[in-house]
């Protein structure tokens, strides 16, 4: 990996990819390189990615479905956990076509899939204090995501619907269903992994600016009640990876850029008020001390450039 333009160090790297089943980097590169005729990258990245996307994530993360796939008599479930903005879209869907050049086929699912019907959703974002139209912990269908994921787990026939955030002037509603028989599935969200915290904890607000309002903290204790009732789902998970931001607001710039981008290519996208006030609520509807806390077993770290700094284990939790 000497030729690729990749900054993470490689020891905590080597360890990952050992664990994921194979016996050195270097049988694991020598793998991927006789498959670069298979790694159509441009079909959904552009000129411009990095190397250590492709080599520090996309490919790692397909190595461990492929051998879970290959050596696991059950149906597994890997999730994505990641802030809005940072690319885990992109990257399903590279996962998704590359995966079937592999012999196997591998589905890419979002919480965000099982948001509630517009009717349904009226009602659960009733008040609250930024006013967005979805988003938080209690927007989402959890009994149809966990009655999805069981079947799924039971008979292989996955059935879900697909939300499409451009619809409703951006406050988006399902579009469609979507019905596969993949042979390992993979979960992402930006709070997937994310527990309730205990009441005597520390909740870091005194970072936070402009200081959070009375409604906003009885706003949050709400979502930390909220955050129970994602537990079963976050049990079915077999691997958790977190990909994690140096710093938080990060995800200002990139979910800005992100609903942008949207505006050009839908003709939708939240913005003005309505982009302020959402990520405001990214920002302060979950402490940011339980991202900290994610029991993943990959951890990932990033800069603002969303360039990998460190690709590994995760080795201060474990499952």
């Amino acid at each position: 990996m000497k030729d690729l333009n990749i900054e993470f160090p490689l020891d905590d790297f080597e360890k990952l990819i050992s664990q994921i089943g194979w016996s050195s980097l270097d049988e694991w590169f020598m793998f991927w390189n006789l498959k670069k005729e298979i790694l159509l990258i441009d079909k959904f990245w552009d000129d411009n990615v990095n190397d250590d996307w492709i080599w520090g994530l996309a490919l790692p993360l397909l190595s461990q479905a492929y051998k879970l796939n290959k050596k696991s008599p059950e149906r597994n479930i890997i999730g994505i956990s990641a802030l809005p903005g940072t690319g885990k879209t992109t990257l399903g869907k590279w996962l998704e076509s590359i995966s079937l050049k592999l012999k196997f086929k591998l589905s890419v699912i979002s919480i965000d899939d099982f948001y509630l019907p517009s009717e349904e959703m009226k009602f659960a974002i009733k008040n609250n204090p930024w006013n967005v139209s979805r988003g938080f912990p209690g927007s989402h269908s959890i009994d149809l995501m966990k009655e999805k994921l069981l079947k799924w787990k039971t008979d292989g026939q996955l059935n879900v619907p697909v939300f499409d955030k451009s619809l409703r002037n951006g406050l988006g509603d399902r579009a469609y269903w979507r019905e596969e028989s993949p042979d390992l599935l993979i979960i992402e969200g930006w709070f997937l992994g994310v527990k309730p915290l205990s009441t005597d904890s520390d909740y870091s607000v005194k970072k936070i600016s402009p200081p959070l309002s009375d409604r906003e903290f009885s706003y949050r204790d709400k979502i930390q009640n909220n955050l129970n009732q994602y537990l079963d789902i976050w049990n079915m998970i077999d691997k958790i990876w977190h990909l994690k931001p140096l710093k938080f607001e990060y995800m200002n710039e990139w979910k800005s850029n992100q609903e942008k981008s949207m505006q050009v290519k839908r003709g939708s996208s939240l913005k003005d008020d309505n982009l302020t006030n959402f990520l405001r609520m990214l920002n302060v509807s979950i402490p940011h001390k339980s991202f900290d806390d994610i029991n993943s077993d990959v951890l990932l770290m990033i800069n603002k450039e969303r360039k990998l700094i460190r690709v590994g284990l995760n080795q201060h939790l474990s499952k």
